[in-house]
């Protein structure tokens, strides 16, 4: 066969500018196209000698890749099926870039978002080799025996011209050669080839080899003084990725042990075992693999987002499922692995793909399952594990009905004495002492046992159980459970005196009418001179405190939401939410009768500033040169 030139049949040459500039971004993908590739040809090699199709000796199937960086290549080598020289112009010329003309014409008329989905269909593969290389050469020879089965070299430097010639290849496989440009030299270097291939191929099912590595190895018949095997240090190739990871493996072929040896696999920079996982393995109506792991969900969940990998056929896809699968799973660890999930696509593409959304509704329900079992199975064991996985089953209640349907049979609540209810449960706890005048259940909570400590007692007093909700997501969990929960609404044990919040209909008569009340709110004003505090006035019993201070349930709920992100929605464009507290005076403690009785303004002025600073005291909210002044105040009064 004598050199043959050709120029690629297409009329546009405007193909490899868009592959160029389109997936700058994502140009290390390259050899993960082009590993895929080798793996491709690798595995069809091996069905063929299963089928009896090919009676040859397969050999070391390993795929190497090298780099020189005095010539500036990478070399992709595999001893996969190869090709012929028809097949070169087929799958190489004809294929590949008889699409390219109609790739550019349909990218031009689109959008961004659009474009996106057409480079998924299009696929990558062997284009994006051009991403990173001014010349592409390919040396291959079939597995095929007799006729036109000789070695061939083809050759292209990123125009539809290319050049096709015999070659004298002992082997049969591909060897893809790339001539690496002046702006993608990062490539050349070692540290970010280990890299890519850490990232992309470390569980592909052929082995991968690139450069060496030292390891110590027995030295046989030699032992030293002790008895202990004497080695020798020995550089041997090294194999970067694992050919049979966990998730292909059957559940009842694993043991506990392996799943926390595969979680340090995946992230061994994690100290922390995971609480438990899920096994996943099913192949009708579509094919899906993977293990995910419960973490323990720190107070910042959102470093915690992106830890699953996403595979197809064990080629890496995505680690930023955000989209792809409901958001609160995003919280979870581990691998998805499906070969109908798409390889060269976008994440809007994914998002909208049917099986990518059979496969999200799927293991939401498998997650579900595995919770409920888990609490039927060991409760006790489920409860001890709540505050860790609490976060996560919040954010799935709150953002996915379908969730919630399922969780609301394990989703618990702690009360502040440690004890744990389910939603019916607890419901079934408070009906009969937490009812309001106008039947409405009232669920009593606390965000801190200690700071709340005097209003937890003052309900607890009166026979009411506080339930403890201080998880970073509790806030948007409370206003989701008050849509759901029928006649019920969540007051914080702070939000007002107990009796207001319970309202029941036997109020105390008031020791003070409404002058005096007027006359008492006077003194207030002018002795404390707070504009942020509403004085309101309520006849509580003698024995209550005689002062104060509650924060308005809605104000101090959106203001807790705003910290969180997502509370303000309505108050868009109004800047910070201000702080407002209200200051409830107990018209029937002796205190304050004391205030009424006393004659000078200057006594007067000292009882309430001295109530008013330990209520504030109470709230922490004397802080600072106040709370100085007032134990100073308090100490020279001894």
């Amino acid at each position: 066969m004598t050199l043959q030139k050709g120029k690629i049949d297409i009329k546009t040459e405007d193909i490899f500018p868009i592959i160029k500039k389109f997936l700058y971004s994502d140009h290390e993908i390259f050899l993960r196209e082009l590993i895929s590739n080798a793996t491709d040809a690798t595995s069809k090699l091996k069905t063929l000698a299963s089928m009896g199709k090919f009676t040859g000796d397969l050999g070391d199937l390993t795929i190497h890749v090298e780099v020189d960086k005095k010539k500036k290549t990478i070399t992709i080598r595999d001893r996969g099926i190869g090709m012929t020289e028809d097949e070169v112009k087929k799958y190489i010329n004809q294929i590949a870039f008889s699409s390219a003309e109609e790739f550019v014409k349909k990218f031009k008329t689109k959008s961004e978002a659009e474009q996106n989905n057409i480079i998924g269909h299009f696929g990558l593969g062997f284009y994006s080799s051009f991403m990173v290389s001014d010349l592409v050469e390919i040396k291959t020879k079939t597995y095929k025996k007799g006729g036109s089965t000789k070695a061939v070299r083809w050759e292209c430097d990123g125009s539809p011209n290319y050049s096709l010639e015999e070659i004298e290849k002992n082997d049969r496989g591909t060897e893809v050669i790339l001539h690496i440009d002046d702006e993608n030299k990062e490539f050349l270097e070692d540290y970010k080839i280990n890299e890519l291939l850490n990232k992309y191929c470390k569980f592909l099912p052929v082995p991968i080899q690139f450069g060496t590595e030292k390891i110590q190895e027995p030295i046989e018949g030699k032992k030293d003084k002790d008895g202990n095997q004497e080695t020798k240090e020995v550089e041997k190739p090294k194999i970067i990725n694992n050919t049979n990871p966990l998730w292909k493996k059957k559940p009842t072929e694993v043991t506990d042990e392996d799943y926390k040896k595969f979680y340090r696999e995946l992230y061994p920079y994690s100290f922390e075992e995971p609480l438990f996982h899920i096994h996943l393995n099913v192949d009708y109506p579509f094919n899906l693999t993977g293990i995910l792991y419960f973490p323990k969900v720190k107070k910042d969940y959102e470093m915690q987002r992106n830890k699953i990998q996403l595979y197809s056929n064990q080629v890496f896809v995505t680690d930023s499922v955000e989209g792809i699968v409901p958001d609160f799973l995003t919280l979870l660890h581990g691998v998805i692995d499906s070969p109908d999930i798409p390889l060269n696509v976008s994440r809007s593409y994914l998002q909208s793909d049917g099986n990518v959304k059979k496969i999200s509704n799927y293991i939401t329900r498998k997650v579900a399952d595995k919770l409920d079992e888990l609490f039927k199975k060991d409760r006790e064991a489920f409860e001890k594990k709540w505050d860790d996985i609490k976060i996560f089953i919040e954010y799935g209640m709150i953002s996915e009905e379908k969730f919630y349907e399922k969780a609301e049979k394990f989703a618990l609540l702690k009360n502040v004495e440690g004890k744990y209810f389910t939603l019916d449960e607890y419901q079934k706890h408070i009906e009969k002492t937490q009812k309001n005048k106008d039947k409405k259940l009232i669920y009593l909570y606390a965000t801190n046992k200690e700071d709340q400590y005097s209003y937890i007692e003052t309900a607890t007093e009166r026979g009411y159980d506080v339930l403890i909700m201080d998880g970073v997501l509790d806030n948007h969990f409370i206003n989701s459970l008050e849509q759901k929960l029928k006649d019920s609404t969540f007051a914080r044990v702070d939000s007002n005196t107990i009796d207001k919040i319970i309202e029941k209909d036997d109020e105390a008569p008031s020791k003070l009418d409404d002058k005096q009340k007027e006359t008492l709110k006077e003194v207030i004003e002018r002795s404390i001179n707070k504009e942020k505090f509403n004085v309101i006035f309520e006849n509580l019993s003698e024995t209550d405190m005689p002062v104060t201070i509650t924060q308005n349930e809605f104000m101090r709920r959106m203001k807790d939401m705003e910290k969180v992100g997502g509370g303000g929605g309505m108050m868009m464009g109004m800047g910070s939410l201000p702080e407002s507290f209200e200051l409830i005076v107990n018209t029937n403690n002796p205190l304050i009768t004391k205030v009424m009785d006393e004659k000078e303004a200057d006594k007067q002025d000292a009882i309430v500033k001295q109530l008013y600073d330990l209520a504030r005291l109470a709230k922490n909210l004397l802080v600072g040169k106040e709370l100085n002044d007032f134990v100073k105040r308090n100490v020279s009064e001894i």
